[in-house]
């Protein structure tokens, strides 16, 4: 798979703080007992068993999946797809797409990781770059790395997005900023510097896939009536960020209003009315679909998957996949694509430090 150097598109551990007026037992008819308050009760339950204390913590949960994350269960239903406001994302067209499970929120790091320590699994980003892709590249540039957002120091032109984005060599998930960056610290963040088929691998580990761009947008709009944005008609409602988006003036200021100058711990902000977390901003999440900028006038009204193949006029040979939901750097001066029904593009080989994932299930519902 070929890369451009300049492109864009670019054991669980448990902890338990036990309290000898809180220690509890569980019944053979599974009749939670709080225990006497005593010092011989801490002495003889002590620290609850590893099945009893994971089946605590995740009771209210369901998991599916060799990635244990806690998923949502979305009902199948007919929405108006699209935006008026792009010319990618119109006409506005009515879908309809069956039911289906999606992770509550982004592919963490922590989640990644545990893939990695289970299959082995290198990145694209990580892995040797061949001469024979690159013929113009010199040999001494041709190092594994990915896209880095790094703001110039004055104020440009917004039609060059390449002035604020650096290939930098060692930018990879684990480094997110590059060399010397670190994701220590950092678990609950969600992943970045994924390309396409990294996120593949990892949807078929956990035994998923990726959602269409229908499923997508049905999930975001949260079984709500058409709006501005997923969350509503107003920007800030109540004067308060409710996604993670760039404040101030792009792209050499950011004022961090939000309290994150760049990506934010999942579950950082509320969730939507259908329990899903950062369906807006924080990181571009993959969808499965090609991506064609006229599809829309074409697509199916049943459970579109989108077009047999991609093509994007702007760069007509690149093999493409729909990016969705915009990232911390999207803003009114540039890039609103955090607008409902909007969409992003990306060529399936690049990463960047704001583009992640996350998966979807077609297990059956819940009590079937």
């Amino acid at each position: 798979m070929k890369r451009k150097i300049d492109w864009i598109g670019l054991g669980i551990v448990v902890v338990i703080v036990a309290s000898c007026n809180q220690a509890k037992n569980t019944n053979s008819h599974n009749e939670t007992i709080r225990s006497a308050d005593s010092v011989t009760t801490c002495v003889a339950h002590g620290i609850p068993s590893r099945a009893a204390a994971i089946a605590e913590s995740t009771a209210s949960h369901n998991f599916l999946g060799a990635d244990n994350a806690p998923m949502v269960y979305i009902k199948g239903g007919t929405f108006g797809m699209g935006s008026a406001q792009f010319a990618d994302a119109h006409p506005v067209h009515d879908v309809t797409v069956d039911g289906f499970w999606m992770d509550e929120h982004e592919v963490t790091n922590a989640q990644f990781a545990r893939f990695v320590a289970a299959t082995g699994y290198q990145t694209i980003a990580e892995r040797p770059l061949d001469p024979k892709d690159f013929p113009n590249v010199p040999l001494d540039a041709l190092q594994p790395g990915s896209a880095v957002f790094t703001p110039p120091q004055q104020q440009v032109n917004l039609q060059n997005h390449l002035q604020w984005w650096e290939y930098v060599a060692g930018a990879n998930w684990r480094h997110p900023e590059g060399p010397g960056s670190s994701i220590e610290g950092r678990e609950n963040e969600p992943v970045v510097h994924i390309a396409y088929q990294d996120a593949q691998a990892f949807a078929k580990w956990a035994g998923k896939r990726l959602p269409t761009e229908a499923e997508w947008e049905l999930a975001a709009r949260g079984g709500q009536a058409a709006s501005t944005y997923y969350w509503g008609n107003e920007l800030k409602p109540g004067g308060k960020w409710v996604a993670n988006v760039y404040q101030g003036d792009f792209p050499t200021r950011n004022t961090a209003e939000d309290g994150y100058e760049g990506l934010a711990p999942v579950k950082s902000y509320a969730p939507n009315a259908f329990g899903l977390y950062d369906m807006d901003g924080n990181v571009w999440e993959w969808c499965a679909d090609y991506y064609r900028p006229d599809y829309y006038a074409n697509s199916p009204k049943e459970n579109p998957k989108g077009p047999a193949d991609s093509y994007d006029p702007m760069e007509p040979g690149a093999v493409k996949r729909v990016q969705r939901g915009g990232s911390f750097l999207c803003n009114a001066q540039y890039c609103e694509r955090y607008i409902a029904g909007s969409r992003g593009k990306g060529e399936i080989s690049s990463g960047s430090n704001n583009l992640g994932f996350r998966c979807v299930s077609d297990d059956p519902p819940p009590g079937s």
